[in-house]
């Protein structure tokens, strides 16, 4: 890590991003006094996190959905974490009924499929029912159903009030829960930011057109300076315009319209703007 600093705050989602070998992990490794840095400090709360009694009550994490012995049942896992940090059993019975591990709960973790193994992270890492929670890729391994469910547990646990940080690769699902990011790079702090905020100052959006006269389209378009492009499929995307503005253009042309509509800037796009000088491992070539 190079001099990294930032601060993950209560009552949001704050998303953890950054390529391959950035230090997410790393970083979160720290944070639960996994490792050591050489300088500098990693707090909860003010607190480093070997100074914290009952630490599970304070902070829940999610690192290796392997964490647990596979000869052990589910709830024996469960159990062993709240029984080292004086949580009363009916909690362990709680967060496997949240997670949706109930009618697995007896069964051999070895048993469990890639999805079961992270949602019983999941519940360990709120045994404790902490007001911080770290996750590193919660969603890997879920299934469609597992994707949503994550999705609404993350965002009622910010709505708690709670302090949530999320590692995760997937720009998409990343949109769709994150109020902040911090995206590193390389070590570096690249972006501490709120996600809007993020993506609107890396992409600017765009307008799609479709008309049945594409060449007064064209020629208008041109005319008032708006930079445009005819895709395979006929529809023209122009760059840096608003539906509005264009929609009254075409409207006092009497250019028809088949399809007016914005094309919205994605986290995606942001992100790979900003990281693709920063990936440690890009493929420049193949070799045969």
């Amino acid at each position: 890590m190079d001099h990294l600093t930032f601060t993950v705050r209560p009552g949001r989602v704050t998303g953890f991003l950054g390529p391959n070998g950035a230090g997410k992990s790393t970083t979160l490794r720290l944070v639960l006094g996994l490792d050591h840095p050489t300088s500098g400090t990693a707090t909860v709360g003010g607190r480093p996190y070997s100074e914290l009694h009952e630490p599970l009550r304070r902070v829940g994490a999610l690192l290796d959905a392997d964490a647990a012995h596979g000869s052990r049942t589910g709830r024996d896992h469960l159990l062993a974490l709240a029984a080292s940090n004086r949580i009363p059993v009916r909690r362990v019975d709680e967060v496997l009924e949240e997670t949706g591990l109930a009618p697995a709960a007896r069964r051999r973790v070895r048993t469990y499929s890639l999805g079961m193994r992270q949602r019983l992270g999941i519940a360990a890492a709120l045994l404790g029912d902490p007001g911080v929670v770290l996750l590193d890729e919660p969603s890997n391994g879920l299934d469609p159903e597992g994707i949503v469910w994550i999705r609404r547990l993350l965002r009622r646990l910010a709505a708690q009030g709670r302090t949530v940080l999320v590692s995760s690769h997937l720009m998409n699902e990343t949109a769709s829960f994150a109020d902040h990011l911090v995206v590193l790079g390389r070590g570096r702090l690249l972006a501490d930011t709120p996600v809007r905020d993020f993506i609107h100052a890396r992409v600017r959006p765009g307008t799609r057109i479709r008309t049945s006269d594409d060449e007064r389209l064209g020629g208008l378009l041109a005319r008032h300076g708006y930079a445009a492009d005819r895709g395979a499929d006929g529809a023209w995307t122009v760059r840096h315009a608003r539906v509005e503005d264009l929609g009254r253009l075409l409207a006092d042309a009497a250019v028809p319209v088949l399809e007016l509509a914005q094309e919205e800037a994605t986290l995606e796009q942001a992100y790979l703007d900003l990281t693709s000088a920063e990936a440690e491992f890009t493929a420049h070539h193949q070799e045969a």
